[in-house]
């Protein structure tokens, strides 16, 4: 799997809590920094079924700054390699995310999958890409294209990832994956209810 992850991670400050707190440490200071995680056909299976992810990046006054990203499921995409992908739809114009990716390539995401209580972490260096031809590929999605404006894409080439264990990940659903949950109780009570109105209608 690797260890860049926890060189990146863990600094001096973390490992000296680490080591007061909860000995043994969790491990990986001292092996050698590999290089990049590669990635697997589990961490890619988690990115391309995605609909949603946080994205961290570095402001130029050194602060972290958040934003939530959407799409329709598949909106991620994999270029190949350590390289994933995804189409930046027009937002409020303000930029931060952009601004500081021009500046420092530095990112993280936090992708969740809720109602399964799985959660991966990501890091990476980012670029802002107006490719035209790249931004259409990544336009592209399971179910058709993406109907939002998208104006550029942000690649990515992930440096390192780490799994979450589930506890305190709170299983949350979506409408359709409450419909999808739902609707064979749904299809069983209509199919009663007609059973129910057919035998009624042969009693009268």
């Amino acid at each position: 799997m690797g260890t860049r992850y926890q060189h990146l991670a863990y600094g001096d400050a973390a490992r000296a809590r680490q080591h007061a707190v909860a000995r043994p440490a969790v491990p990986g200071a001292a092996i050698p920094d590999d290089g990049p995680q590669e990635l697997t056909s589990r961490e890619l299976r988690m990115l391309t079924d995605a609909f949603q992810f946080h994205l961290a990046t570095v402001t130029e006054s050194g602060w972290p700054y958040v934003q939530y990203r959407s799409g329709p499921t598949g909106f991620v995409h994999h270029l190949g390699g350590n390289q994933i992908a995804f189409a930046d739809f027009r937002g409020n114009r303000q930029f931060v995310s952009t601004g500081n990716i021009d500046a420092d390539g530095r990112v993280a995401l936090f992708v969740a999958d809720y109602p399964l209580r799985k959660r991966l972490k990501v890091f990476g260096r980012a670029v802002v890409s107006d490719d035209p031809e790249l931004l259409e590929r990544l336009r592209r999605v399971p179910d058709g294209e993406i109907s939002a404006v998208c104006e550029r894409s942000i690649v990515i080439d992930v440096e390192a990832f780490d799994w979450n264990c589930s506890r305190s990940l709170v299983p949350q659903y979506t409408d359709v994956q409450v419909r999808e949950r739902t609707q064979p109780y749904i299809d069983r009570i209509t199919e009663l209810q007609d059973e129910v109105a057919a035998l009624r209608a042969r009693l009268d």
